[in-house]
């Protein structure tokens, strides 16, 4: 009782300030522990004044279930409505949801529902990537199947987004390691080899020398040792599965132009990718006159010179000497530390047959990620200097012509042609003959997709003496994984260690083969996973092009910044090849992204580095210090994390103050790019609970004067009372305009939420006989509660069931008979927008839209007189502290444009 007696004087302490009469808070937590708790409208058909902790668990309460049986409501493809696609990141099943996860979900579940309202047919789907290194780890640590210990992982998450009132598109769900799932991937993966696109080759790969197994990267710690055995990893070479990433690079490059602004994320990708002026092609290797069998790749930023080639260069590092090639020894023979090397070895090029040695160059690295360049001295002084010291011989094979434009020249069938017709039909004739010739950059790798673990989508290839690598016929889809019951992280893949999985026969030549034992990077489960919630119940294909074609693109995307490099990469090249499989209309994945900032927590660090608990810091004196050591802390902002003693649960934040108030507290701390600094000590918690108390005194408000007796009517209203009504009027067309363009152009639903609290204040400022007899204050306070509905859904249904007890309203336009998320999204008066005295404009900050305002059209061509009036509204809070280098006022589209630094 004492605990609860704390708790409940933590929120008297806390809502005192924003709530009328805080004793009634007190006494309410009286009566609630003496179990006298008040009921709300919905179930005793009374209204209550009260608005305390106790109301909002009693409302979340009622409307929990029926909020979800509202959203579920979607008739599947029913193409005469126009379709939204919401889609959030979804998560790894780790067992616990942290407040990262509820950001990114409350979001998308505040658009989803915004969308229903605009009459959109709309999926906000939701599944589990669930294979991964993590799952085996802890397998492996429990003495459990990774199987057992995601798929209860998966409930208990599943469990929490419910309780969180979170509205997600059940009947899609996806689950990466269950075998109707991951039979797609690999028919994806088989699809990608038969087109050339999937490949095995050495690579260098983290070998502990304990457990005798490779690590990914994840599993190495900062000091290049093992994750489990603390041994000091290797780098060892081993073959691997490549996926050919490089083949689209140009055309996702390209096709970036085309998107809408993803605030930063754009220039990422194109810096992941990098300049695609080159291409790689593809040559045999000999010696002594005899073909090896060795392929080596080679990349070229002037492939329409290739007739001029001299060498095939590659660095000390390669393959081909530290590896296991048989032409390893012949290359160490011939290295020379510090110098150029001549080599036996021949490349002959697979495009043009020609035949050139093979160099070892002194320097280590290549620009870029390369290891291996083609040398074409006629277009690289560097080239000529290398080739002129070895000895080599070349062709010039560019002439300039008199007017100053360059053709080839000895170059076979691409003689005449200008550099850049002969650049572009080398490279269609290589990919044609696939031998390479993708247009790619110096600096993007192919995919490496292997992993020597278990928990993971087998790769369905089958390795025979005689035939070589075969493909699993994709009837026999999906290859399962195999049952293994102990798993003790060494030995390699603990595929290996299951023979009758392993041994088989081969598919073409039926002779005895064996399986491969890697499994895919989970990157690949993820590539492709928005596919499959368009159509998750085929068991025929991954998806039916015409069901992928009408909700396809994804019209926006939330998740984590961290992913907006990797993740996002795969995703688009799979996109892009299933494009040109013909399996989908379109090549682009996503349509609009948006990129969250994290949650952090307060952490408190001693100069060891050892985090303390809040609890354990002495704050009362000048400088934060250890309560038992004294030592001083640092004090900052992290990432939530358990180890840093900074994380909040959100069953817990919700159990506090209400799943309603933690939404609002998400959405209005800060734009959705930012970073959330979790103090529910700032504004911002005070302030959405104080705005919830606002909108339940404005209906009580206007229910007990709609209740008294008096019947409203209109016309009792004085000249004065009329303007103070068509001030309202304006005020909730401007708010509506504006609420709307956040929701749909730039996603700041803080200054969403910043206008509702603007018209919930003016409305609340109203005269008594304005809320009895005006129709614009009772559209007003309608409108008001919709446009909360998505952001607030449980606390706006129970306003929403008491408004419509209200007799004799003078709005019929509303659906009085159904719920708030059931109701048409608020439309500006079309009267509204025909004034000619009033033109909206928008603003921008930096090129990016963040509201519009009511400008008078007789100074909507005045730059410092819109400049001031955007200073004066609620959009100036933007550019508080800010240094506006420049201002562009373009009259014309009624559009000022701010730069700004910070």
């Amino acid at each position: 009782m004492a605990s609860a007696w704390q708790r409940l004087s933590f929120y008297a302490s806390l809502l005192k300030r924003q709530l009328n009469g805080g004793t009634d808070v007190i006494n309410w937590g009286r009566r609630a522990i003496l179990g006298c708790t008040r009921g709300i409208y919905s179930a005793t058909g009374k209204w209550t004044k009260e608005y305390t902790l106790q109301t909002r668990k009693d409302v979340e309460k009622w409307w929990h279930q029926r909020i979800k049986e509202q959203a579920s409501k979607i008739s599947e493809a029913d193409t005469s409505k126009p379709k939204f696609y919401m889609l959030s990141m979804f998560p790894y099943p780790s067992g616990k949801l942290h407040m990262g996860h509820m950001r990114v979900y409350t979001i998308s579940d505040t658009i989803a529902h915004f969308q229903r309202m605009r009459g959109m047919q709309v999926i906000n789907p939701m599944g589990w990537d669930a294979f991964g290194l993590p799952a085996e780890n802890a397998a492996i640590e429990r003495n459990l199947h990774p199987e057992s210990w995601t798929q209860s992982n998966i409930k208990c998450m599943r469990k929490q987004l419910d309780r969180l009132g979170l509205c997600f598109s059940w009947d899609r769900e996806i689950t990466t390691c269950l075998p109707d799932y991951y039979k797609w991937t690999q028919y994806l993966f088989i699809k990608l080899y038969e087109a050339g696109l999937a490949y095995q080759k050495e690579a260098l790969v983290n070998w502990d020398p304990v457990d005798q197994t490779v690590l990914a990267n994840e599993q190495v710690d900062e000091h290049g040792c093992s994750w489990r055995s603390g041994a000091k990893v290797e780098q060892k070479y081993l073959r691997q599965w490549f996926i050919k990433t490089t083949a689209y690079a140009k055309a996702m490059r390209d096709a970036l132009a085309d998107l809408p602004e993803w605030y930063g994320i754009k220039g990422m990708q194109a810096h992941w990718i990098g300049d695609c002026v080159g291409c790689h092609l593809d040559f045999t290797l000999k010696v002594d006159g005899q073909v090896t069998g060795e392929k080596l790749t080679a990349y070229t930023a002037t492939p329409e010179a290739i007739h001029g080639t001299s060498h095939v260069a590659i660095t000390p590092s390669h393959r081909l000497l530290r590896g296991h090639s048989a032409l390893k020894e012949a290359f160490q023979k011939a290295l020379v530390p510090g110098r150029d090397c001549l080599t036996p070895v021949r490349a002959v090029n697979m495009l043009t047959q020609q035949e050139v040695p093979v160099i070892i160059l002194a320097k280590a690295d290549f620009e870029g990620s390369l290891d291996s360049k083609i040398g074409i001295p006629c277009t690289s002084a560097e080239d000529t200097l290398v080739a002129q010291t070895l000895g080599l011989s070349y062709s010039e094979v560019i002439e300039t012509l008199p007017d100053g434009t360059e053709r080839l020249s000895g170059s076979a069938e691409f003689t005449g042609l200008s550099r850049q017709d002969a650049f572009l039909a080398v490279t269609e004739k290589a990919r044609r003959n696939r031998v390479g010739g993708h247009v790619t950059s110096d600096k993007l790798k192919d995919w490496l997709i292997s992993r020597q673990r278990y928990w993971g989508t087998p790769i369905p290839m089958v390795h025979c003496p005689a035939c070589g690598p075969v493909p699993v016929p994709l009837d026999d889809l999906p290859v399962t994984l195999p049952s293994i019951t102990s798993f003790t992280g060494k030995g390699g893949s603990p595929l290996a260690s299951a023979p009758e999985w392993v041994n088989c026969s081969c598919p073409r030549c039926k002779g005895a083969a064996r399986r491969e034992t890697d499994t895919m990077d989970t990157f690949v489960d993820s590539a492709w996973y928005y596919f499959r919630y368009t159509d998750p119940q085929n068991t025929h294909s991954p998806f039916q092009p015409a069901l992928a074609d009408y909700w396809m693109p994804v019209d926006l995307y939330v998740g984590g910044k961290e992913h907006a490099v990797m993740h996002l990469f795969y995703a688009r090249f799979l996109s892009h090849f299933c494009h040109e499989q013909k399996m989908v209309k379109h090549r682009e994945p996503f349509h609009k992204l948006l990129a969250q900032g994290l949650i952090k927590g307060q952490t408190f660090r001693l100069p060891s580095g050892q985090y303390l608990q809040r609890e354990e810091v002495d704050l009362t004196g000048s400088v934060p210090v250890h309560a038992k050591t004294k030592e001083k802390v640092e004090v900052t902002w992290e990432k939530m994390s358990k180890s840093k003693h900074n994380g909040v649960e959100p069953e817990a934040a919700v159990e506090l103050y209400g799943i309603d108030t933690v939404r609002l507290y998400l959405l209005f701390a800060a734009p959705p790019e930012k970073d959330i600094l979790w103090d529910t000590k700032t504004d911002a918690l005070p302030g959405v609970l104080r705005w919830q108390q606002r909108l339940w005194a404005l209906a009580t408000r206007f229910i007990e004067a709609r209740t008294s007796g008096t019947v409203p009517r209109p016309q009792l209203l004085s000249d004065k009372e009329k303007a103070e009504a068509r001030k309202l009027w304006e005020f909730k067309n401007s708010v509506i305009s504006q609420v709307t363009a956040h929701f749909t152009e730039d996603f700041s639903l803080n200054s969403a939420i910043s206008h509702l609290m603007g018209l919930s204040s003016a409305l609340s400022q109203a005269s008594q006989r304005v809320v009895l007899h005006s129709p614009e204050f009772e559209d007003a306070l309608c409108a008001l509660v919709v446009m909360a509905a998505p952001m607030a859904p449980h606390v706006t249904s129970e306003l929403w069931a008491g408004l419509a007890q209200v007799p004799k309203k003078l709005c019929t336009h509303y659906a009085w008979d159904t719920g708030v998320l059931l109701q048409p999204w608020p439309a500006v008066d079309p009267q509204f927008l025909q004034q000619p005295d009033v033109v909206q404009m928008a603003v921008l900050i930096n090129n990016k839209a963040c509201g519009k305002i009511l400008v008078p059209q007789h100074v909507a061509r005045d730059q410092d007189k819109v400049h001031e009036l955007v200073l004066q509204s609620e959009l100036g809070v933007k550019l508080q502290g800010r240094s506006i280098k420049k201002a562009f006022l373009s009259p014309r589209t009624a559009l000022i444009n701010f730069l700004v630094q910070d």
